[in-house]
């Protein structure tokens, strides 16, 4: 599927296994005009409640919006280091293929950050892994591929787990 003609591929890794087999796929298959470039994403969850990063409200009255600095802080530097390390990860492989890319961390929901990224570079192209999920989990969690599928204004190229 080499082609010369895509300026811009936004290549969304997480830290599973398929967005780096994405990564790789895009890596080997696609081939840009001589000032294209990758661009290795990720996005990390925002703080939420299952997270631990903001604690339920105080019962019966009490103040809410309640911070937890210390607690806060030591979930974000945990994140930070998770993404370091996924990030590590996709450059290693760009590496070891030879391939420059750029990469950007955005904080947020990926299905709709991956897609806002995706639309402010004016990409080409989307290259997303797939993780296989049942159909009960992805009734109520949803797939962020199939998302971005429908919402991205790019063509999107899925590469499914096993």
């Amino acid at each position: 599927m080499a082609t010369g003609n895509l300026a811009s591929v936004v290549v969304a890794v997480d830290g599973s296994e398929e967005s780096m087999n994405a990564l790789r796929w895009a890596l080997d298959n696609l081939r840009l005009r001589p000032d294209g470039e990758f661009v290795v994403l990720h996005v990390q969850p925002p703080p939420n409640i299952a997270a631990g990063l903001n604690p339920a409200p105080i019962p019966f009255g009490g103040p809410s919006g309640v911070e937890v600095p210390a607690f806060t802080q030591a979930i974000e530097a945990h994140q930070r280091k998770i993404t370091q390390v996924i990030l590590e990860h996709a450059l290693q492989i760009c590496a070891e293929k030879n391939v420059e890319v750029k990469t950007e961390v955005i904080v947020g929901d990926p299905k709709d950050k991956i897609c806002e990224v995706t639309a402010n570079r004016n990409a080409d192209l989307l290259v997303m892994g797939c993780r296989a999920i049942g159909p009960l989990q992805r009734m109520f969690l949803g797939s962020v591929s199939n998302y971005c599928i429908n919402h991205v204004g790019c063509p999107v190229i899925v590469i499914k787990g096993t």
